[in-house]
């Protein structure tokens, strides 16, 4: 029997899971080359929204220009945003792969799981504020088709044919690190040769931001919005609600030979834990952090010394920085690089993780640590190599990307080429 989610022995070659396709659709912008530059190069994506006026808090990362006609969205109508962003990342995830859902060998081999935080969160809403203000009869037939969480995995199974194994795990803020975890897991098994797998939220909505303000989790600094997410900042404050999603094409490294596709990278190692600690803070040593990435190196027979970058979760609330910083410079040391997109990017909850990964992959492809946006005066508890001048070039052999969700949930993947 192959080892269970979480890990706890290293692939071999018959079962590695390898990335042949991603896509990506953030504030960053729509399609991988737009994102890429983009947080490469620093530019943060915040700002503040006249449609979000009478909201809480009016700034937020959202993203920009997407049209329910993106290509890939035949039905978008029918779709909730976070199904839109979804359908649309493993549609470009699927053509980078040089594959063709109209000509699948064998559909029940190909298997969707993609997690969510929140699922349908602004269907949801607007359909409880219709009803509120004109009874039931104006609740739309559609609310639960759209709404339900599990409805962006269920959209992708049904827009491109995939009859396998299809899964939506919702791990908070890990769930699109969850959802390739456990996509990696189906393809180890033999339970599929193909994963589409990632992360999508599209929650930046009265509702989410109240709640997020009312606890203090967003920053205040909206006198200059494009600076607010700063990571690992001594001055942090906050984090800044974002949407997005994230689709990673997993396969087997032997289905991925038969066709002629070139790995672009490998998921070598899946860490998961439970802080078993507080809802919504973080373990203050780290327990469950250092667990799900001590996890991930043993899963894939790596050591702290072999890891050359963390794609840190790096959230930009004062708890989670410095306690991610302490759970890497003990299980890695002072020494490793790291750095936080969400600088850029902003915190797209359940899709952080998938769309980090692909950072991840694209880190190793170009050879380039991306810095962390708005880090100007590093907060000296952070005892780690913090990447935030800006990018930083050379070999990039070993990745590990860190997702920690309320309740406490955490997924560490380690991305290898």
């Amino acid at each position: 029997m192959a080892d269970s989610i979480g890990g706890g022995g290293a692939t071999t070659s018959a079962n590695t899971a390898v990335v042949t396709g991603i896509g990506l659709v953030t504030p960053a912008g729509i399609g991988v080359s737009e994102n890429w530059k983009r947080v490469v190069a620093g530019i943060p994506t915040a700002a503040i929204h006249a449609e979000l006026a009478d909201c809480a808090l009016s700034m937020a990362c959202c993203v920009p220009d997407f049209p329910p006609g993106t290509p890939g969205l035949r039905r978008g109508w029918q779709f909730d945003p976070f199904t839109q962003f979804a359908v649309t990342a493993a549609h470009e995830a699927l053509t980078r792969a040089g594959l063709d859902p109209d000509a699948w060998p064998d559909s029940s081999r190909v298997a969707v799981v993609l997690g969510s935080g929140s699922g349908g969160a602004a269907t949801m809403e607007e359909q409880i504020v219709r009803m509120r203000r004109g009874g039931p009869n104006r609740v739309s037939p559609l609310t639960l088709p759209m709404g339900l969480a599990n409805m962006a995995a269920g959209q992708i199974a049904i827009e491109f044919g995939a009859q396998g194994p299809c899964l939506a795990p919702s791990t908070a803020c890990a769930s699109g690190a969850t959802a390739i975890g456990i996509g990696r897991d189906l393809l180890r098994t033999g339970a599929a040769d193909i994963v589409i797998a990632g992360g999508a939220d599209a929650c930046i909505t009265p509702m989410y931001i109240s709640a997020l303000f009312r606890m203090g989790a967003l920053s205040r600094r909206t006198d200059d919005a494009g600076t607010a997410s700063r990571p690992f900042d001594v001055d942090r404050d906050g984090m800044l609600l974002a949407e997005g999603a994230g689709v990673l094409i997993l396969e087997s490294e032997e289905h991925a030979r038969q066709r002629g596709a070139r790995p672009l990278a490998r998921i070598a190692g899946f860490g998961a834990s439970a802080d078993a600690h507080h809802v919504t803070s973080p373990h203050p040593e780290g327990r469950g952090a250092k667990l799900a990435m001590r996890n991930a190196l043993a899963d894939a027979g790596l050591g702290a010394g072999d890891v050359d970058y963390v794609n840190a979760h790096g959230t930009s609330t004062p708890l989670n920085d410095s306690v991610e910083a302490k759970a890497i410079h003990a299980v890695l040391g002072p020494d490793v690089a790291v750095s936080s997109t969400k600088g850029v990017t902003g915190h797209p909850l359940g899709a952080a993780g998938a769309i980090e990964a692909a950072y991840a992959v694209l880190a190793i492809l170009d050879g380039v640590i991306p810095p962390t946006a708005n880090l100007t005066r590093p907060d000296p508890v952070m005892a780690v190599d913090l990447v935030h001048t800006g990018a930083r070039y050379g070999p990039v052999d070993v990745v590990m990307s860190n997702s920690f969700g309320f309740g406490g949930q955490n997924a560490t993947l380690l991305i290898t080429a």
